[in-house]
């Protein structure tokens, strides 16, 4: 599962609001509402927000894997 909780962290982090980063990425509602319920989105979301912050992919999101099942 991919997490985005490094990206709610870095906006903490650097007192910003996600309003102002719609704004400044031109990404939608829609998106950043997937952003927050760990949805996917595409590289070129990762890439707008990586630009607007200038950071890094892996400050935004993290691999989590999955608990294996017993069989």
């Amino acid at each position: 599962m991919i997490s985005y909780k490094p990206f709610q962290k870095l906006l903490i982090d650097r007192d910003m609001k996600k309003q102002e980063l719609l704004k400044l990425t031109g990404i939608s509602s829609a998106t950043m509402a997937k952003l927050n319920t760990n949805e996917y989105v595409s590289l070129e979301v990762i890439d707008k927000i990586c630009l607007a912050l200038n950071c890094q992919p892996g400050d935004l999101l993290e691999y989590i894997p999955k608990p294996k099942e017993d069989k």
